[in-house]
């Protein structure tokens, strides 16, 4: 894995040296802020490769810091929090994160997790280096960028991997556990929820870019991939 510029976000000075000492021992450089305001502002200027950023925090929590950035970006985030509750976990990958750890954690885990996610959201590197296609929507594999006609539009890792993977397939239906298991494959804090709100989100996505018919429901089993034909 290539190494990575990687912000490390979080008000407790001590775990932000505990991240920061093992992402560096990994190979990684590395950027810290001690709240929210503060990560948003050092995005503009670092522009990371992805985020660890920490939720509870005083000015701008994480999920409010989550919402700024992606305005702008889809760069991959891995939130980190106190609390251990489905509520916490499905709101911040609802929002665009791409995974969650909670405290205490074990730092060799969280440079696992960072690893995984940098490999999803850089692609596999293999030398596949083409596109699959489908009416007006096109996906560059190697690139890990997605079109809708000419123009280009931002997904996730996440979304990403789910569209490949119904696009890789395009006459079967993948039922949620299926979706789970391609877009998530180290991700155990994750539910049918999420799922839902990531195909939503991909078909706004795409739907603001001139694709009518992106994903198709298929009641009572799951999604298949659409047409994809030009909205009207």
């Amino acid at each position: 894995m290539q190494p990575a510029s990687i912000l490390v976000v979080d008000d407790d000075p001590a775990i932000r040296s505990v991240i920061i000492f093992a992402l560096e021992k990994a190979g990684h450089r590395t950027h810290a802020a001690g709240d929210g305001r503060e990560a948003v502002s050092l995005f503009s200027r670092e522009t990371p490769d992805l985020i660890v950023l920490d939720i509870g925090m005083p000015e701008m929590d994480g999920f409010a810091a989550c919402r700024e950035i992606r305005k702008a970006s889809e760069v991959p985030i891995l939130f980190l929090s106190a609390r251990d509750e489905e509520i916490d976990r499905v709101l911040g990958l609802e929002l665009g994160g791409d995974d969650y750890v909670t405290k205490p954690f074990s730092p060799r885990e969280l440079v696992a997790r960072v690893a995984a996610i940098l490999k999803r959201s850089r692609g596999s590197g293999e030398a596949e280096a083409r596109r699959l296609g489908r009416g007006v929507v096109s996906l560059d594999t190697h690139g890990h960028r997605t079109f809708v006609g000419e123009q280009p539009v931002a997904l996730t890792a996440q979304e990403f991997a789910i569209l490949r993977a119904l696009m890789s397939w395009p006459n079967q239906v993948f039922d949620r556990e299926r979706i789970l298991e391609t877009a998530w494959p180290d991700a155990i804090h994750v539910s049918d929820r999420t799922v839902d709100s990531h195909i939503r989100n991909i078909r706004a996505k795409l739907g603001a870019a001139g694709c009518a018919t992106v994903i198709e429901t298929v009641h009572g089993v799951g999604f298949r991939l659409g047409p994809c034909v030009a909205a009207p």
